[in-house]
């Protein structure tokens, strides 16, 4: 077994082994995997974080040994970058580049996060661990992502799909849900109205086949926060998603779960 981490601003996560295929997940910076598969030019990855596998580019993976695999994936050690964007300086290399809200900084320790020799500075802002008012962090949180385009598989401010976002959302606030829409309506408990929902809740939208294809998060005063065209704030009832722009509901309601 092998480790990795992303080293970069981001890495697309691929389908198959194949630059032409489509991009299902997106790592960001300090984000750790296990390698799966390997290939020529290509290795297959399951990421720590959420479990999701798809395959990268040989030459975006930055080896990782178990150790310290193992020593960064305890609950207790992941912060998050809080910036919408932030610089990182590599002191070996002495280079600089950007990482993204939402990057991980595991084991972050007087502004210093090291994975094996790869050292990285960070002055930027960080949150770490469940914050006292989830529900109220939550929200902050989300509008932080206001206005970021849709982009199938992304999960940063620069493109980012509807569970994308609930998962980046809920990460910012010390907490892990999985990574797709139908996975995540499989955790919480089922809310019965609209009006029984909090802010921070997460509404579930499905398709005519009944199979669940879209989320967002719960706002006050019957708003909902969702990714579609991009990052935007809606009506919700109990028939869906109304939006007033074209005038007519764009997602059919499924259910409403908390899970907090």
């Amino acid at each position: 077994m092998s480790y990795g981490f992303c080293s970069l601003s981001s890495i697309p996560v691929r389908a198959e082994s194949s630059d032409k295929s489509e991009m299902v997940n997106q790592l960001l910076f300090g984000e750790m995997y296990t390698v799966l598969d390997e290939r020529e030019k290509w290795i297959k990855i399951q990421g720590a974080f959420d479990q999701y596998s798809g395959w990268i580019d040989r030459k975006q993976h930055t080896e990782l040994t178990e150790k310290t695999f193992n020593y960064n994936t305890g609950t207790n050690k992941l912060h998050c970058v809080a910036d919408l964007m932030g610089v990182v300086h590599q002191t070996a290399q002495n280079a600089m580049f950007p990482i993204l809200l939402g990057s991980s900084l595991p084991d972050f320790k007087n502004n210093t996060v090291s994975f094996d020799e790869n050292t990285f500075e960070f002055e930027g802002l960080t949150v770490h661990g469940k914050p006292a008012d989830l529900r109220t962090s939550i929200v902050e949180f989300a509008y932080n992502y206001l206005n970021a385009p849709y982009l199938w598989g992304g999960r940063s401010p620069l493109g980012i799909d509807c569970s994308g976002f609930t998962q980046m959302t809920y990460k910012l606030a010390g907490l892990s849900i999985p990574r797709d829409a139908s996975q995540q309506a499989e955790l919480g408990y089922l809310l019965s109205f609209v009006e029984e929902a909090e802010p921070g809740d997460l509404a579930f939208f499905d398709n005519e086949e009944g199979s669940i294809i879209h989320v967002g998060i719960v706002l006050e005063n019957n708003y909902i926060i969702h990714a579609s065209g991009k990052v935007r704030i809606d009506r919700i009832d109990h028939q869906g998603i109304f939006n007033p722009e074209t005038r007519r509901y764009t997602h059919k309601l499924r259910l409403l779960k908390s899970m907090l």
